[in-house]
């Protein structure tokens, strides 16, 4: 705000003694301050003070025409889309007002952008670059996808997204799809069961998109071009650290196919099944090292409610009494236990 501007008056609270007062000139039709303290039994003190904050809000206005200066004013009642259109109007005004100037300033910080890449030490390809606000990580994706010419790879650890996550990608993923980009996926198994991601899957995947899932992934990830990787920051959960270093993108790719390689087809499921051995086997396996049931649910990518009744059917099903139990029963159970959790202990 600039020096010697003044700050948007606050909206004044409207209460009982406003609502009373407002519904007695709708009755009336119009009033003086007078009448109104003798209908409505208020003090003088309150009966101003309501009709002033009446005023300020443009429910009330006062009769043009006048006898004379001794006359009380007479009080006329205002529709209150009326009075929201006088009163909100100029607020409405100042916030565009400030959003222009903001992209104002934007645009031309951005002119830098090229300025300051250069003018770094091992400008260019050695970059490394810390982001701590959610809204400029996702500016910074809008724009690496809209500049993205051959492929993208993503990492979408944690289960199901969130659907109106799923929304905002959409436009952006199709666009770069109708482009010939290659877009490649990787979810956690248990995201084949949220309809909102199938969804999602199915329009991307028929545009040309390949999606696979895994039963742990280590860890949230974009790569476009094979230039570029955003990393989640370790301490600020709204930021992300952006690599543009051609040694760490090249060692994150790797870690991508490899991990790609090992993956299953996105299938769409309606319920834990036969498809999902591999999920039963990590929650042994995991049960077994002695993990907590908060643990192995955010490592799986499932909700907490989801992973106790996991656990309890497992449990039931070994004859277990107890988490321990059920991983030391299940190393002698191939179709369960898995090559890792056979190994543990």
């Amino acid at each position: 705000m600039a020096d010697g501007e003044l700050a948007p008056a606050a909206f004044p609270q409207i209460g009982e003694g406003e609502m009373a007062l407002y519904r007695l000139f709708l009755r009336r039709g119009r009033f003086t301050l007078d009448e109104a303290v003798r209908e409505l039994g208020l003090t003088d003190e309150d009966a101003t003070r309501s009709v002033e904050v009446l005023i300020d809000l443009h429910l009330l206005r006062t009769e043009p025409e006048e006898a004379g200066a001794d006359t009380p004013p007479t009080y006329l009642p205002v529709p209150p889309s009326i009075a929201a259109a006088y009163r909100v109007a100029p607020v409405e005004a100042d916030l565009r007002r400030q959003l222009a100037e903001a992209e104002r300033a934007r645009a031309q910080l951005l002119i830098l952008e090229e300025v300051y890449s250069a003018g770094r030490p091992h400008a260019g390809a050695h970059r490394l670059d810390e982001i701590l606000d959610l809204a400029t990580v996702l500016d910074l994706i809008e724009r690496l996808a809209v500049g993205c010419r051959t492929e993208v790879m993503t990492v979408q650890p944690g289960g199901p997204r969130e659907p109106d996550q799923l929304e905002q990608a959409i436009t952006r993923d199709l666009a770069m799809i109708s482009r010939g980009v290659r877009m490649r996926t990787l979810y956690q198994h248990t995201a084949r069961l949220h309809q909102p991601t199938q969804e999602y899957v199915a329009r991307i995947t028929a545009a040309g998109a390949e999606v696979r899932t895994r039963t742990d992934l280590s860890g949230r990830m974009l790569v476009f071009d094979r230039e570029v990787a955003i990393l989640p920051h370790r301490l600020s959960l709204d930021g992300a650290i952006v690599v543009r270093e051609p040694s760490m993108v090249f060692y994150f790719c790797g870690l991508f196919d490899q991990s790609w390689s090992f993956a299953d087809t996105f299938v769409p499921l309606r319920q834990w099944d036969n498809e999902l051995d591999d999920v039963k086997q990590a929650v042994v396996r995991l049960l077994a090292e002695g993990m907590k049931d908060e643990m192995i649910a955010r490592r799986l990518g499932m909700s907490l409610r989801t992973c106790r009744k996991h656990i309890a059917e497992l449990l039931d099903g070994l004859g277990a009494s107890s988490r321990f139990q059920a991983g030391y029963l299940a190393r002698a159970r191939p179709d369960l236990a898995g090559p890792q959790a056979q190994s543990v202990g």
